[in-house]
């Protein structure tokens, strides 16, 4: 290792009181590049969002064989294939596995907990250059869509933004999970009880994989129509009796696509220095296709984007970001 790894303990004042009762102090781990501490400069800052299921501390894993993402920007760094960064690991996890690092009622403020409290905290204790110029967002799946949600809602604090295999056409990635979900919804009878059996018996046993799709479809109904008096505080966008859609929340589900909203987003979009996006041509919940729609639309707005797909799926695709990063970081600002 080149550079230094060490954890901060984040305050945020926003998910004070969050819905879940989540924690507002968070434990996150920052890369420091060779010379930080010998040195007296400032450096531009990459923020890395985390996917579903994920944590800040996650980026810590290693595994056999492949180097994980921290040790990828640092060899990047020492070989001189990318300038100095920061490097931020952003904790995103809740009680449900994760925001999709949005503001809802149901979880808690994190699109803002993003924005102002974390960057706020890292621009005083680090030696950041806290401008857009010099910030970087980044992720992949939910950190993806994360990363593009930052992108349009707040080109004022991140002006390079690189989305691996993101959320978007939400037809393809999360309609064909929903049959998927509901059987052990009805058979649990409910939410709730589904959500209590599967708490205790991920604290006791395991998890299935065949819950994935029931939590998933909690999570993102958390996020994507969170509704106070129902039952955890959401509504799930199809009729559980009969797994009928409801047009109603289905509809409060797609003003949350990216592929809705981006077209929508296009003057802030506009504002940025870098956009990169990505995924595999054999994604399992077809994000390729969503993709290649926000291709579109930022093209024929003559908005500069680099797209670029690649022979994979959706997991095990951490060697992604040494193409991102080779083409953020040198455009960030360093003064």
């Amino acid at each position: 290792m080149h550079g230094t790894v060490e954890i901060h303990e984040v305050q945020s004042a926003v998910l004070v009181g969050n819905p879940l009762g989540d924690p507002a102090q968070r434990r996150m781990p920052v890369y420091l590049p060779p010379g930080y501490s010998s040195s007296s400069d400032s450096f531009p800052t990459v923020y890395f969002l985390h996917g579903f299921s994920g944590s800040a501390t996650s980026w810590l894993n290693t595994s056999a064989f492949t180097p994980n993402v921290i040790e990828r920007l640092d060899e990047l760094i020492g070989k001189g294939v990318i300038p100095s960064v920061l490097g931020v690991f952003v904790d995103g996890w809740t009680a449900l596995g994760g925001s999709q690092w949005l503001n809802s009622e149901a979880i808690g403020r994190y699109r803002e907990y993003l924005a102002r409290d974390v960057v706020a905290h890292f621009d005083q204790a680090l030696r950041t250059i806290p401008k857009a110029t010099s910030r970087a967002v980044v992720g992949k799946s939910s950190g993806g869509y994360g990363a593009l949600v930052m992108g349009c809602r707040h080109p004022e604090v991140f002006a390079h933004v690189a989305s691996h295999s993101g959320d978007a056409y939400f037809e393809y990635c999360y309609l064909p999970e929903f049959t998927k979900a509901a059987g052990p919804l009805l058979k649990a009878g409910g939410v709730e009880p589904w959500f209590r059996e599967f708490s205790q018996r991920a604290r006791e046993t395991r998890v299935r994989s065949e819950d994935f799709p029931v939590i998933n479809l909690i999570a993102m109904s958390a996020a994507y129509s969170p509704k106070k008096g129902e039952p955890m505080g959401i509504e799930l966008p199809f009729d559980l009796p009969t797994a009928r859609i409801r047009p109603d929340v289905w509809g409060r589900w797609l003003v949350n696509d990216p592929v809705r909203f981006v077209p929508r987003s296009l003057p802030a979009l506009a504002k940025l220095s870098s956009l990169f996006i990505d995924c595999g041509i054999r994604d399992e919940y077809s994000l390729r296709w969503g993709a290649r729609m926000l291709v579109d639309e930022l093209r024929a707005a003559q908005i500069e984007v680099v797209h670029e797909e690649f022979e994979d799926g959706h997991v095990g695709i951490n060697y992604r970001y040494d193409r991102s990063l080779a083409y953020l970081v040198p455009r960030m600002a360093r003064s």
